[in-house]
């Protein structure tokens, strides 16, 4: 399966792929992001170690089963080749309520076909009041009239 567009990227193609990312995670739906990795994706996520579709498919569905209410954005960081770096920050609720603002960086690489081969995430959390959320779209795609990491002094 091939995932355009495809490396080398430039700064517009790497642009565009970290917003179809980012639309993808905003659906929480693992069907839906697992076949944007290529089939041994090897990642970090946090202090957890997955590779293969199965694995990644089950680590977003452990997620996405205590996170709610999740909002994501991603923001290109820098580019080189078949590399991404990205930032990116998300907010959530957990079980009780409570609202996290989650701020983290990415290394990815991709392959040939576009899909990502490796996944690198760096994640920290922060507890935040109701009041200091910053996202505040429906659930789903962030629409593209909403600021971006940068605009929000994020």
């Amino acid at each position: 399966m091939e995932r355009p567009p495809f490396p080398p990227f430039d700064t517009n193609t790497a642009a565009q792929k970290v917003r179809l990312a980012e639309n993808a995670w905003n659906t929480r739906n693992p069907d839906v992001v697992v076949p944007a990795y290529s089939d041994d994706s090897a990642w970090r996520n946090r202090a957890e170690f997955v590779t293969g579709h199965a694995q990644i498919h089950a680590l977003l569905t452990r997620k996405w089963e205590r996170e709610f209410n999740y909002r994501l954005i991603k923001e290109l960081w820098a580019v080189t080749g078949n590399r991404i770096a990205v930032r990116f920050a998300y907010e959530w609720q957990d079980v009780e309520g409570v609202w996290t603002r989650s701020y983290g960086n990415e290394n990815w690489q991709f392959a040939p076909d576009g899909r990502m081969s490796h996944r690198h995430a760096s994640i920290n959390d922060l507890k935040i009041a109701s009041k200091d959320r910053l996202f505040h779209w429906p659930l789903g795609p962030r629409p593209d009239d909403h600021p971006n990491l940068t605009d929000l002094n994020l």
